[in-house]
């Protein structure tokens, strides 16, 4: 694909595919949701067959769960005026007759793009992830835990709802899902982190400092260690991130949980007002944490919600002028938590983001021309696909084995349904990432050498970028990706809006 600057190349013309691309890949179009009993080449190849390197554990990761309560809107009033632990049981009832109508015309109201995450989907998945993640030493949870449009589909049904109300539903929905996870994982630590969805007031809009804050933290935090629950208590109470040891047998590691809404672009107060002071006291915790980490010779993963980097579908949709300088939109505000972890690459061994639902890999290195970085600073960063189909992507989760002794991400699994509803799904194996991709780990050295063969083959004809546009969206077997391959490519290892463009605009060309 020629990229022309005098005639706005990347607006004139990976602009219109991109757009194109992205519309099928996030609304579903041209998704075919049926039954997926055939394997892909990619799944033979990824056979049951591994066999667990020696000093390895089983780890959970998924995200996006994006759970559906209103589902049968004829039950919300009797959800909210009982405990969490009747919810299941009225989750369970027979459905109104008039449920499919009624959710539909509520949706319509809400002007949602697709279906979340159903009970009956929020069990199967459950279910799947005790069986194939049997033996996992902890979950992560990488946040959006709630629906969409939450806050439109609560003022619908409850129109005389108060503020208070609101709250209370939504820590009730927060509690139920963290529950029903912790319940299918008995005595196993579950670390939770908020999203963009997860607030009390509406999506990209919270208030640090506000009860909603203290009132998660303490749902999140109640299984952690006594010694380190009061620290994660106040910081999660200050703006929803904590910092917690990595339990046994991984040794000397510990996880910082981000509530990187505040540091999103399109972040807000629930007043509607900017305020950077959430997002910059997090920023300077994060500088000290991982200071500390340095001093103890630990090793750190980092988990948050929102990536840093390029917005690829909201830059396509913008349809600006990229290579003038114009219309590259940002996941985040700044740069300055992606600069961060590229600092402390010696101490961060892995970051973990999501929000995009699809299968990604990306990698934060140091431009060569960044005040004077050493080349090689770089942090591998896995991006977790969702349990929500409302993409049109397959219903998913990531099974990953862990080193114990050096906190490396070895290898994982992904998991994906056979539907989108949970009822009657069979999940299967999508892949495996060492088998797929002949590697012997995921770390900054193998990620960006993926990247690095993704980058000189623009035509995406190798099988490692054929089997990454397979399984970039999770039992969707369109290869639209592919359209587009050499501009995506750009955003998976130039997290700077000048980096991007200058990989997407190369001059001369």
């Amino acid at each position: 694909m020629k990229v022309n600057r005098r005639t706005g190349g990347f607006r004139a013309v990976a602009g219109r595919c991109i757009l194109l691309s992205w519309l099928f890949l996030t609304a579903g179009g041209a998704v075919a949701q049926g039954n997926q009993a055939a394997a892909t080449d990619s799944q033979q190849r990824s056979a049951h067959a591994a066999v667990p390197a020696e000093g390895t554990v089983p780890v959970l990761f998924l995200s996006d769960i994006h759970f559906e309560p209103f589902w049968d809107p004829g039950k919300v009033a009797q959800l909210g005026g009982a405990p969490v632990n009747e919810w299941k049981a009225i989750l369970a009832a027979a459905p109104a007759a008039d449920r499919e109508q009624h959710f539909r015309s509520l949706e319509q109201t809400c002007h949602v793009r697709g279906d979340d995450t159903s009970p009956a989907l929020l069990e199967s998945s459950f279910l799947a992830m005790r069986k194939e993640a049997a033996g996992a030493k902890f979950v992560l949870v990488s946040g959006d835990l709630i629906a969409h449009a939450f806050s439109c589909k609560y003022g619908a049904v409850f129109p005389h709802a108060t503020a208070g109300d609101y709250r209370a539903f939504v820590e009730k929905t927060l509690n139920y899902v963290m529950g029903e996870l912790s319940s299918s994982f008995p005595g196993v630590p579950v670390f939770v982190g908020l999203g963009n969805n997860d607030t009390d007031c509406d999506d990209y809009r919270l208030d640090a400092h506000s009860d909603f804050l203290a009132a998660a933290g303490g749902e999140v935090t109640k299984g952690f260690p006594l010694q380190e629950r009061q620290g994660a208590l106040e910081t999660f109470a200050a703006a929803g991130y904590y910092s917690v040891a990595l339990p046994a047998p991984v040794r000397n590691a510990r996880l910082l949980v981000l509530n990187d809404l505040f540091m999103s672009s399109r972040y807000a107060t629930c007043a509607g007002k900017a305020d950077s002071r959430a997002a910059d006291a997090q920023l300077a915790w994060l500088e000290q944490q991982l200071g500390e980490a340095r001093r103890n010779k630990e090793k750190i993963w980092v988990m948050g919600h929102i990536p840093p980097g390029v917005d690829v579908h909201a830059t396509a949709m913008k349809m600006g002028d990229v290579c003038g300088g114009q219309g590259t939109v940002m996941f985040l505000a700044s740069e300055k938590m992606a600069d961060e972890l590229v600092e402390f690459s010696d101490v961060v061994e892995l970051a973990i983001y999501a929000h995009t639902h699809m299968d990604e890999m990306r990698i934060l290195k140091a431009e060569n021309e960044a005040q004077g970085s050493a080349p090689g600073k770089s942090v591998a960063v896995k991006m977790v696909p969702s349990i929500s189909p409302i993409n049109g992507n397959a219903p998913s989760f990531t099974v990953a084995r862990i080193v114990a002794s050096s906190a490396a991400l070895e290898d994982y699994r992904v998991f994906s349904a056979s539907n989108a509803t949970g009822v009657d799904a069979a999940w299967h194996e999508e892949y495996d990432f060492g088998q797929t991709y002949h590697e012997a780990g995921f770390s900054a050295s193998s990620v960006n050498k993926l990247i690095a063969g993704f980058q000189a083959d623009p035509g995406a004809r190798t099988e490692a970028s054929r089997d990454y546009i397979r399984n970039f969206s999770a039992g969707n077997a369109s290869l639209l990706l592919g359209l587009v391959w050499p501009q995506y490519v750009c955003s998976l290892s130039n997290y700077s809006a000048q980096a991007f463009r200058s990989c997407v605009c190369p001059a001369g060309k």
